[in-house]
This record gives C-alpha cells, sequence and structure tokens, in this order.
C-alpha cells in the first residue's frame, strides 16, 4: 500500500498539536483560483462540509477571519450587521497574507500571525466533521467542527448566500 504523503509542520499544524486537537492531513494539488470548490472535488469530499477561510476588514480596517462553507459566499452586509460593524469588505490579498501570516489559498484560521476576532457560518459547527485549510496552499486537515467554537473561539453568526 502507497504511503500518504507527508506534510510538514505548519504554524496551524503547531496550533492544534498544541491544543490536543486531533486532526487528519489530507494534501491535494493546488490549483490557482480553485478554492475550496476544486479541493472538495480532488478529494472527494462534500464542498458544503469543506470550510473555507476568509480574511476581511471592517471600515476601520481593522481584520476578521470568517469561515464559511465551500459552497457558499459571505453576505458582508449581514456579516457586518451581527457584528456591529458599518461596512464588511475582504481584503486585497497582499493585506490577508501580512495579516494572518498565511498565502492566501493557503489560510488557515488556526496559528493566524496577528490577533483578530473569527467567526463562522453557524450551520458548519451542524456538521459531523470538517476539512479546513492546514496552513498551506493545498493542504486540508479534518477535524471536529467543536474545535471552532471551543479551543479557536469563533463567534457563530449568520451570513452564507449560495452559490
Amino acid at each position: 500500500m502507497a504511503k500518504k504523503p507527508h506534510v510538514s509542520e505548519t504554524p496551524a499544524t503547531a496550533w492544534l498539536k498544541a491544543h490536543g486537537v486531533v486532526f487528519t492531513e489530507h494534501p491535494y494539488e493546488y490549483l490557482e483560483h480553485g478554492g475550496a470548490q476544486h479541493s472538495a472535488a480532488v478529494l472527494g469530499f462534500d464542498p458544503f462540509a469543506v470550510v473555507k477561510t476568509l480574511i476581511m476588514q471592517d471600515e476601520t480596517a481593522k481584520p476578521l477571519a470568517i469561515l464559511m462553507h465551500g459552497n457558499r459566499t459571505v453576505s458582508t452586509k449581514n456579516l457586518a450587521r451581527q457584528i456591529g460593524a458599518k461596512s464588511v469588505e475582504p481584503c486585497k490579498p497582499e493585506v490577508a497574507n501580512r495579516h494572518s501570516g498565511y498565502l492566501v489559498g493557503g489560510t488557515s484560521p488556526f496559528g493566524l500571525k496577528r490577533d483578530m476576532p473569527v467567526y463562522v457560518e453557524s450551520t458548519v459547527l451542524e456538521l459531523p466533521k470538517i476539512w479546513i485549510n492546514g496552513g498551506r496552499r493545498g493542504f486540508l486537515v479534518g477535524i471536529d467542527p467543536a474545535v471552532l467554537a471551543g479551543p479557536l473561539g469563533a463567534k457563530p453568526v449568520q451570513c452564507a448566500l449560495a452559490e
């Protein structure tokens, strides 16, 4: 039987280990602009259970992370309303990279470079298992979604739009 390729440690996997989180590693061939839909297709996962990490900012340019189903988009208007901001918009890729410490396409909510609030679409927490970026392009980790509301401290919101 072929041995699964080992992925070297990232700040995200170091954070997961430090918090005693059990996770599975799922490397795949990264495709520029492929996103969660691509990783789900390549790995054979439901895109609803593949969770993307998006770095956004409020009207004062304060960063925040939002965790969303791979086949849904964020209603920035609903998100802003729920978190008490006037507006929320996605960060430019270079700004997101600077805030998170990860390259866009490899952003994980675990081990973020800057301390920022993390929000999660509430229906993500109802799934039995999720796959989320492990801190590198082409690398997902499988975890219990309870980790998001528990050790990570993500606050549930309702801001999903069907794609």
